[in-house]
């Protein structure tokens, strides 16, 4: 029997837990379900019920990039400063009545029917990709060669962006990795991520002008256009959404193609019932977000004092929700270390909750929901690279740097 663990220095970025945080969060969940960490200053919210209600309380608060900036980034470097001034206008980032102006105007330009049409593109461009796998030959990274740039390019089609600045974004969304999603161990994360959001930005910017002269049929025309009564996006929030619209609208799920693609690999009953029956893509997405999916924790700042599990989470406190704890918490889920894409009737975090409900989700689901069995269809030989995985090292998500295989 292995030793119980130690709690009280529990570290989500041990090399451990990065390859695989499950067996700590299962510990944190049942023996210290909110826990004070001394390494991050910060609490972790580790139980499902716990989790679903900070997620839709306005005392957890999702305004944190503008009380840092104020508080940490005085001194820092212009472009440091800049790049957090574009952070500060993400919706994400923003509570009521903010929130709810921004999130109005681009329900007015992200609509259900925009996401809808663009399923035959998103299969188009997973054949794309599975026919240069093929073509290549021995093996493949289904996150490089094929997740990655089959959402980059969904996203950036549907934004406006020309084909042949494609390639950029990688190099881009790499740099403000670091800075969005907490790589820690990195002291030049902010200064390389500030590189990156600085040069997307103004990349957008002249895109937007471009738009404002020119309007197309995209998202970037739609959100210039957005209106609702005297009210619109100024231009800056047009720049700061398109920047939140291009990383936001691949990475995540990205990475839910890679783990999900690598769960199906590890349970060969799972991915013989979704080869038998395709028609099981939607529940086998909404199960791989639950079992393994590239939302591993949700930050807040505290917006007042709550009493929680007998613990006080004191104002201004900072707090990171777990909704990959939540989405195994024994208490809501039957067997919740199984994958099983049959599963039903049990709702899932992998998307949040409430107010910052992800609006992107119609399109993650759609695009995974392509690409999985897509890829097992066209690769049915595949099997892992004899290697070790590489994850990413950070805090807020949880997803493969690569993911070779043998076609």
């Amino acid at each position: 029997m292995d030793p119980p663990l130690d709690l009280a220095d529990a570290d989500l970025l041990s090399p451990e837990a990065v390859i695989d945080p499950y067996p700590l969060m299962a510990a944190l969940r049942e023996r210290d379900p909110v826990h004070w960490s001394e390494r991050y200053r910060s609490w972790f919210v580790m139980r499902f019920d716990d989790v679903s209600a900070a997620l839709r309380d306005d005392r957890f608060s999702s305004d944190r990039i503008a009380p840092y900036r104020r508080a940490k980034l005085e001194a820092a470097d212009p472009g440091v400063q800049a790049a957090f001034g574009v952070l500060e206008d993400w919706m994400v980032f923003k509570d009521p009545p903010d929130h709810t102006r921004l999130r109005r105007l681009l329900n007015r330009a992200f609509t259900p029917r925009a996401v809808s049409a663009i399923r035959p593109r998103v299969l188009e461009l997973a054949d794309e990709l599975l026919d240069a796998a093929l073509a290549r030959g021995g093996a493949v990274d289904l996150v490089g060669d094929y997740a990655y740039p089959l959402t980059a390019s969904v996203i950036a089609e549907m934004l406006g962006v020309p084909r042949e600045d494609h390639p950029r974004f990688k190099d881009w969304s790499d740099q403000i990795t670091g800075l969005v999603f907490g790589s820690l161990g990195n002291p030049q994360r902010y200064a390389a991520g500030a590189a990156g959001l600085g040069e997307l930005a103004a990349y957008l910017s002249e895109l937007v002008r471009r738009h404002e002269r020119e309007p197309a049929e995209d998202l970037i025309s739609a959100l210039i256009a957005a209106r609702d009564d005297d009210d619109a996006l100024s231009p800056d929030e047009v720049v700061s959404t398109g920047v939140l619209l291009l990383f936001a609208g691949h990475e995540t799920t990205t990475s839910l193609i890679g783990t999900g693609l690598l769960a199906l690999v590890r349970n060969p009953d799972q991915r013989a019932l979704l080869e038998a029956d395709p028609a099981l893509a939607e529940s086998a997405v909404d199960e791989l977000l639950r079992y393994d999916g590239p939302a591993k924790t949700v930050a807040r700042v505290m917006a007042a004092d709550v009493e929680l599990r007998g613990r006080t989470l004191r104002r201004s406190d900072r707090v990171f929700l777990c909704p990959a704890s939540a989405n195994r918490d024994p208490e809501v889920f039957t067997d919740p270390d199984r994958l099983d894409i049959t599963r039903h009737g049990e709702r899932q975090l992998g998307f949040g909750l409430g107010l910052h409900y992800c609006l992107g989700a119609p399109l993650a689901r759609l695009e995974a929901a392509v690409a999985i069995p897509r890829a097992l269809e066209r690769l049915p030989g595949l099997r892992p690279v004899d290697t070790e995985l590489a994850w990413h090292p950070v805090l807020l998500s949880r997803g493969l740097r690569s993911f070779p295989v043998h076609v």
